[in-house]
């Protein structure tokens, strides 16, 4: 009997260009490097620019997942968004990404479940992947939570930044691929 498994074909991320640096925080509240490199081992994270939308940093991810894995988006029948900042409740930021890049075969949904968002993406689409309902998916994670960083509070204004990253999962019948998840 041939067991159909779900395997990561390609990855990608992207970054906004602002950069945020812990001299920076300094001047925000009352913290400093060295704190802060005790507790993140971080200097620096990144900042979306007024109007740049999860969408934006989402779609590149998934451009770049897309080269990585070698196919087309239009060889995609999912796309799964983890975020808890979408770029509007209605529609999806999932949505948003099929039209982006053109993957009109493609259902798509988000998930809220903040840190382990793309964990549970991933779990998910690789359920759809097993059953046969896809083929190919798309994870992506992705958070624009300095937009809503409270600068003065110290505990969690040094570990927010901006970004994305995505995942092609693919149909594997060789044995390879995610084995279990937990």
């Amino acid at each position: 009997m041939t067991v159909r498994r779900a395997a990561i074909l390609g990855t990608g991320s992207s970054l906004p260009a602002g950069v945020l640096t812990n001299a920076q925080l300094e001047k925000l509240g009352d913290t400093n490097d060295a704190w802060i490199g005790e507790r993140t081992g971080g200097g620096e994270r990144r900042v979306a620019a007024p109007g740049e939308p999860s969408s934006l940093f989402a779609t590149e991810a998934a451009k770049r997942a897309l080269e990585a894995a070698g196919i087309s988006a239009k060889d995609i029948d999912l796309v799964i968004v983890a975020t808890t900042t979408p770029d509007s409740i209605l529609p999806a930021t999932a949505n948003l990404v099929i039209k982006n890049l053109g993957a009109e075969r493609a259902a798509g949904f988000d998930v809220l479940a903040a840190c382990s968002g793309f964990v549970y993406a991933a779990v998910i689409a690789e359920q759809f992947i097993a059953t046969g309902a896809a083929k190919n998916a798309l994870v992506i994670g992705v958070e624009l939570l300095t937009k809503f960083t409270d600068y003065t509070d110290r505990t969690t204004c040094i570990l927010f930044g901006d970004g994305a990253g995505a995942a092609i999962l693919g149909a594997r019948e060789d044995g390879s691929g995610i084995l279990a998840s937990a």
